[in-house]
């Protein structure tokens, strides 16, 4: 307490399930959504100086993956109903399918993983839908984010 002034966390999977498969981390989802919790209770909403520049509080970012806004929607009504309706949140795109995804890896314990669900990037009908719902649930303080890229080919 007091020691921190913003809190940056990244909030990425929802289900233990996911993961477990995409990190390694089955207890992720539940950790991330007990350190958010603790880092609001410290610092608060984010708080700009008069310059613009921030001061204290907390943004989270969420960087969406491909195929998976179901879990980015939790994590939004996460933050809307059991956070704060004024969190400022980064909905990301930035995702981009390298290292083992797509080509696979053989697993230490045994087995072979191929990451084929999140081998493409995000879609711009994918982050629509997050922004969209980060507005019906009452989110309001969401980073303007310009697409890095020009807008992809609809892939599904």
């Amino acid at each position: 307490d007091g020691i921190v002034d913003i809190y940056m966390p990244d909030f990425k999977f929802w289900s233990p399930e996911t993961s477990l498969k995409l990190c390694k981390a089955k207890d992720y989802p539940a950790v991330t959504r007990d350190v958010i919790k603790e880092m609001y209770r410290q610092v608060g909403d984010l708080v700009f100086s008069e310059s613009g520049l921030a001061k204290q509080g907390l943004l989270v970012r969420h960087l969406v993956m491909p195929g998976l806004v179901d879990e980015g929607k939790e994590i939004l009504r996460f933050l809307a109903e059991e956070v704060s309706k004024d969190t400022y949140v980064n909905i990301m795109e930035q995702y981009r399918p390298t290292f083992k995804v797509g080509v696979g890896e053989t697993r230490s314990r045994g087995g072979f993983t191929k990451y084929e669900e999140i081998d493409r990037p995000v879609i711009s009908a994918e982050m629509e839908e997050m922004r969209r719902h980060a507005d019906y649930l009452g989110l309001w303080r969401l980073e303007n984010n310009e697409p890095l890229t020009p807008p992809l080919v609809e892939l599904m």
